[in-house]
């Protein structure tokens, strides 16, 4: 294979999703965004939606953009990440079976307790090695439980998944994100059918699951004549198609004693180990093990993220106030440090809507002044994912009994300043940003991966360190000031937190 290749990458987050022309010269990656387009999701009378009919129209239009924009070397491999947790369901003749269901939807409320009543959590956690959060795939199929579409369904197919097979006609589950949904056997390493029969899970729905770096199979005939590459013969790779494993795969690291925050709509906030953490201690602290590249395992932990500000700059532009991102960073700048504080991952703040109206509840019923105006809302948020981050990375090094001597912060949030320098001053470690644009990097790179232009995780992150800048932040300010504010934190959180809490944090 020539030494310079085009890989086209897919990544589509909760909010956006987007094409990706990745250029490598076997030494250092370049990226170029070919496509963008919103994904907002559908309320219908039954529920919350994704509208992936048209996500796959936007990934047609994003693929005859990039045809257009390669040399006449071509698209070498094509790859999808996304969320996690959410699925489609196809029927015996490969045709889906109604709209995905949004893991925000209601309908999963309860659904922990009632997979309890059936199945011990301790051997739940034991199995998977997953966290407690009510968004988890195999509570949305509880909820399915009597629903003519699970009757009708012969496959089930995470989304990435669903758009590799719209895009070559194969179907499977790549392993990353198969291991996110809660049904993945560790010990067994597939799919975790005993425990599905406790639960009443038809097992016939789960696929072949497929290693990152897999080769599904060339672009299907149909869909390259409408990006006009008709015989290119491109492949379409299964790449870490869970985006945090895709972004993870992206962190620069040079030691492994780092720990990792993958910021956006979500943090997931963790560390690398060599082996899944199943103790009844990071199941007491609702630690995740998710599958990553390479043989590595992600002991991490789900943080509501910048969910939290994107509400509330909605909320404020639906009353005429119109803020970007950036005017909200320097008005948090400006107001004053240490004030109200919330646990961002207080089941409160899970679902859209009112979240101005939530964090004022929250600090009331906290003994806590609220905060007041677009400042000091988003100081308030901004904090508190700063002490979360800290209180959460404080919990993988002693599960993991590895120390942490960097914090490695990607994706969006890198370009928060504030927020990677309030992590820093928090954590008292220094605090790397970068890239932002870690999961179509990751993505990129697993394709090549599977092409042989490179050879190991190891590989893949030289790469990176000599594709991109890294800012860097010191700790600043009073240890001991940041030390009681921690302590205040963490009484804070224990004190909201709801009795039955596994999705509490």
């Amino acid at each position: 294979m020539n030494a310079r290749a085009n890989y086209l990458a897919f990544d589509l987050g909760a909010e956006s999703g987007r094409a990706v022309l990745g250029r490598f010269d076997g030494q250092r990656v370049t990226l170029e965004e070919v496509h963008r387009f919103a994904n907002t999701p559908v309320k219908l009378s039954d529920g919350l939606h994704w509208d992936v009919l048209r996500i796959f129209a936007e990934i047609k239009e994003g693929l005859a953009k990039a045809a257009g924009l390669v040399d006449d070397a071509g698209l070498h491999g094509i790859g999808v990440d996304t969320w996690a947790v959410d699925f489609g369901l196809l029927d015996r003749d490969g045709a889906l079976v109604g709209n995905p269901y949004h893991h925000r939807d209601g309908r999963t409320e309860g659904m922990l307790e009632e997979a309890f009543r059936r199945l011990p959590r301790e051997e739940m956690y034991r199995t998977t090695g997953i966290q407690f959060l009510r968004i988890n795939t195999v509570y949305q199929l509880l909820a399915m439980e009597n629903s003519p579409l699970l009757g009708v369904g012969e496959t089930l197919l995470m989304i990435p998944d669903l758009l590799n097979y719209w895009l070559t006609g194969e179907k499977a589950c790549e392993y990353t994100n198969a291991t996110s949904t809660q049904l993945y056997d560790l010990e067994r390493d597939g799919w975790a059918t005993e425990m599905m029969g406790h639960l009443g899970i038809p097992d016939r729905l789960f696929p072949k699951i497929v290693p990152p770096a897999t080769e599904l199979g060339p672009l299907l005939l149909e869909v390259a004549r409408e990006a006009g590459i008709e015989g290119a013969d491109v492949p379409v790779i299964a790449v870490a198609s869970h985006d945090t494993a895709s972004a993870v795969v992206a962190v620069p690291a040079e030691v492994e004693s780092f720990a990792y925050v993958s910021s956006g709509t979500w943090s997931l906030v963790g560390v690398e180990t060599p082996r899944a953490v199943t103790t009844s201690e990071a199941m007491s602290a609702n630690f995740t093990n998710e599958g990553g590249v390479g043989g590595r395992k992600r002991l991490l932990k789900n943080v509501m993220g910048l969910w939290l500000l994107q509400e509330c700059r909605r909320e404020w532009a639906s009353n005429g106030e119109e803020y970007t991102y950036e005017e909200l960073v320097r008005l948090a700048e400006e107001a004053p440090a240490f004030g109200a504080l919330v646990d961002p991952d207080h089941p409160s703040f899970m679902a859209p809507g009112d979240m101005l109206g939530r964090i004022r509840s929250f600090c009331e019923e906290t003994g806590q002044k609220p905060p007041q105006g677009p400042g000091e809302t988003s100081r308030c948020i901004l904090d508190s994912l700063a002490l979360k981050y800290r209180h959460v990375i404080e919990q993988a090094e002693r599960l993991s009994e590895r120390p942490v001597e960097a914090i490695h912060v990607v994706g969006g949030g890198s370009r928060n300043v504030l927020l990677c320098q309030l992590t820093a001053d928090a954590t008292r470690l220094p605090v790397l940003a970068g890239p932002v644009e870690a999961t179509a990097m990751g993505n990129v790179m697993v394709q090549a991966l599977a092409r042989g232009q490179v050879g190991s995780l190891g590989e893949i992150r030289a790469v990176v360190r000599s594709s991109v800048e890294v800012g860097r932040h010191e700790p600043r300010g009073d240890a001991g000031r940041w030390n009681d504010v921690a302590e205040r934190f963490s009484r804070l959180v224990d004190t909201a937190a709801v009795p039955s809490g596994p999705e509490g944090g």
